[in-house]
C-alpha cells in the first residue's frame, strides 16, 4: 500500500510523466521535480540566447521569481488504475477479423469511459497490454505550469554524449529541475502569475548516505513499449535492414547539422535539442544491431519459436490452430518488408526537412478550407500559426537546405512505386543534380522565410489558400505524402492486419 494506495499518500503521487515522454519525481513539499538532463534539454534550449547560452553555462533560479515557465510542457500523476479487461473485451471472439475486433474493443472502450465518473480535471486513458491482451484504465491528473528552476552545464548533464549514451557504467551529471505550480487550492492550472507551487500528496526523501553492492533498488516510472515477443524473423528484419537504414540516414543529418553548429554558435543552440534527439536513437539502433548480433539474438529467438513448435505439434488442438502460425508470420514478415522499410525511410527523411512540416501545416488550411469554408480555415489557422512559430524559433534555412540535399537521394533511391512521380519529375528537370534540387525548392520559394510567411497568413483567406495551392513547395511535398499514403501506408496496414 506504500507503493500504491487511492485512499492516501503513496509512492505513485511521487512520480510523473514529464511531458509525456520522460519520468520525474517530486522531492520537495513544494512541487520541485527531478528528471533527467535530456528530459529538460528542450526547454533548456529553447531559454538559450547567445548572451544567456544555458546550454553551455547551466541555469539556476535563486528564488521562485527567477524560475522559468515552459509553454507546452506538463507533468502527468496517476490518481489510479483499474483493470477494464472484461469490459474492454466483452463480445471478442477467436473468430472476429483483426478490423471485426479492433472495432469492438473501441465501442466497448468508448463505453467504459462514458460510464466512469471522473472529477473535472482529470482524464481517463486506456490502454492495451500484452498485444491487447490486458486493458488497464489510468486515472490522471496533468498540471500545465511547469517551470526550470535549475540544470547544470552540457558538460556536465551530458558528460560523455554520443559516446557514453546508451554505455554503461556511465558516469554522468544527467539531471535537470523543475517546479509544478497550481492554482491556490492546488488544482491544475494554466500558467499565471497567481499561481503557487504545488502541495504534492508524497515527495521523495534524497539519502546523502550512499549506495553499497547489494542495497534495493527499485525502478519506477513511464517506461516506453517493448517488441520482446516479436517473431525471428522481425528480429532479423531490424537487424539487418531497418535499423541499419534509419542509422545510415540519421548519419548523413547528423553531418550536415554538425557541420554547421561548430561554425556558428546561433545554429548550435537552436538545433541542439534536435541533435541530440537524433543522435539518441542512432546510437540506441547501433547498440541494436551490434547486441543483437553479438548475442545471437535471432538464433535464440529461432530456438524458442522451435519449441513452441514442438509443443504445438505434439497436440492435436494446437496442432489444428496453431500448427503454420510460425510459417505464415514468417512468410508475413516477408511481404511487410519493403513496406517497413519506406515507412522508416519516409519517415526518417521527412521528419528532418522541416520545409516539409512547414509546407503540410500550410496544406492543412487547404484542407479545411475545402472541407468546411473560412470557419474551418479561421480555426485552423490558430494552430498553424502556432506551429510554424515553433519551426521558425529553431530553423535555419540553409542548413534545411543542405538536410533536403542530403537526404533526397536516399528517398528517389526507393522503388518506383515508392516515390512521388513528381517528385523523381523534378529531380530530372534540374538534370539529376540534387544541388540544384534542392537550389530550386528553396529559391522557388519564400516559405524558408518567417516574416513572408507570417505577411501571407494575414492575407483573405481566399488569397492565402491560392497561394497555397499554385507554390511549387507545397505542392511538392503534398504530392510526396500522398503517394507514401497511397502506395505505402495503406498498403502496409492490410498486411499489418494479418501479422496483428
Amino acid at each position: 500500500s506504500d507503493i500504491y494506495n487511492i485512499n492516501k499518500g503513496s509512492l505513485k503521487d511521487a512520480i510523473v510523466s514529464f511531458g509525456g515522454f520522460c519520468t520525474g519525481e517530486v522531492i520537495s513539499t513544494k512541487g520541485l521535480v527531478l528528471t533527467n538532463h535530456h528530459c529538460g534539454f528542450d526547454a533548456i534550449q529553447n531559454h538559450s540566447t547567445l548572451e544567456n547560452n544555458y546550454i553551455r553555462d547551466g541555469f539556476w533560479a535563486q528564488n521562485n521569481a527567477k524560475e522559468i515557465p515552459n509553454a507546452g510542457l506538463f507533468v502527468t500523476f496517476i490518481v489510479r488504475i483499474d483493470d477494464v479487461t472484461s469490459a474492454v473485451l466483452k463480445g471478442v471472439t477467436g473468430s472476429m477479423t483483426e478490423a471485426e475486433r479492433q472495432s469492438m474493443i473501441d465501442k466497448n472502450i468508448a463505453q467504459v469511459r462514458k460510464d466512469v465518473t471522473r472529477e473535472s480535471t482529470q482524464e481517463n486513458m486506456i490502454r492495451g497490454f500484452f498485444e491487447g491482451n490486458q486493458y488497464y484504465m489510468f486515472t490522471t491528473e496533468t498540471y500545465r505550469d511547469v517551470r526550470l528552476v535549475g540544470a547544470p552545464p552540457s558538460s556536465i548533464g551530458n558528460f560523455g554524449k554520443d559516446t557514453d549514451n546508451w554505455s554503461w557504467p556511465r558516469h554522468t551529471g544527467d539531471f535537470a529541475m523543475f517546479r509544478i505550480y497550481a492554482s491556490k487550492d492546488n488544482k491544475p492550472a494554466e500558467f499565471s502569475a497567481d499561481n503557487v507551487p504545488f502541495r504534492p500528496k508524497r515527495a521523495l526523501n534524497i539519502s546523502m548516505d550512499g549506495i553499497a553492492e547489494g542495497d534495493f533498488t527499485m525502478v519506477f516510472g513511464f517506461p516506453g513499449a517493448t517488441n520482446q515477443y516479436l517473431h525471428s524473423a522481425a528480429v532479423a528484419q531490424i537487424v539487418d535492414v531497418l535499423d541499419p537504414a534509419k542509422i545510415d540516414i540519421r548519419e548523413k543529418a547528423m553531418g550536415v547539422i554538425d557541420g554547421y553548429m561548430r561554425r556558428d554558435e546561433q545554429v548550435k543552440i537552436k538545433y541542439a535539442a534536435k541533435y541530440a534527439s537524433l543522435s539518441n536513437y542512432w546510437k540506441k539502433w547501433s547498440g541494436e544491431v551490434l547486441g543483437l548480433k553479438r548475442t545471437n539474438g535471432v538464433a535464440k529467438k529461432q530456438g524458442y519459436e522451435k519449441t513452441f513448435q514442438e509443443r504445438v505439434d505434439a497436440n492435436p488442438v494446437w496442432k489444428n490452430m496453431y500448427g503454420s502460425l510460425l510459417n505464415d508470420l514468417a512468410a508475413t514478415y516477408q511481404e511487410i518488408q519493403p513496406f517497413s522499410l519506406a515507412r522508416d525511410q519516409f519517415n526518417e527523411i521527412m521528419i528532418r526537412i522541416e520545409m516539409y512540416a512547414i509546407t503540410s501545416n500550410l496544406n492543412s488550411l487547404v484542407t479545411a478550407f475545402e472541407k468546411d469554408g473560412e470557419s474551418g480555415y479561421n480555426q485552423r489557422l490558430a494552430v498553424v500559426k502556432k506551429n510554424l512559430a515553433n519551426i521558425y524559433d529553431e530553423y535555419d534555412s540553409n542548413v534545411d537546405r543542405d538536410l533536403f540535399r542530403e537526404l533526397m537521394p536516399v528517398y528517389l533511391s526507393q522503388p518506383e512505386s515508392f516515390v512521388a512521380g513528381e517528385a523523381m519529375d523534378a529531380f530530372r528537370f534540374t538534370k539529376n543534380s540534387y544541388a540544384d534540387f534542392a537550389s530550386r525548392m528553396y529559391n522557388d520559394s519564400y516559405f524558408d522565410e518567417r516574416g513572408k510567411v507570417e505577411a501571407l497568413l494575414e492575407k483573405p483567406a481566399a488569397a492565402v489558400i491560392d497561394e497555397i495551392k499554385n507554390s511549387y513547395a507545397p505542392k511538392f511535398f503534398k504530392a510526396v505524402l500522398t503517394n507514401y499514403q497511397e502506395n505505402v501506408q495503406r498498403k502496409m496496414a492490410d498486411v499489418q492486419a494479418r501479422i496483428n
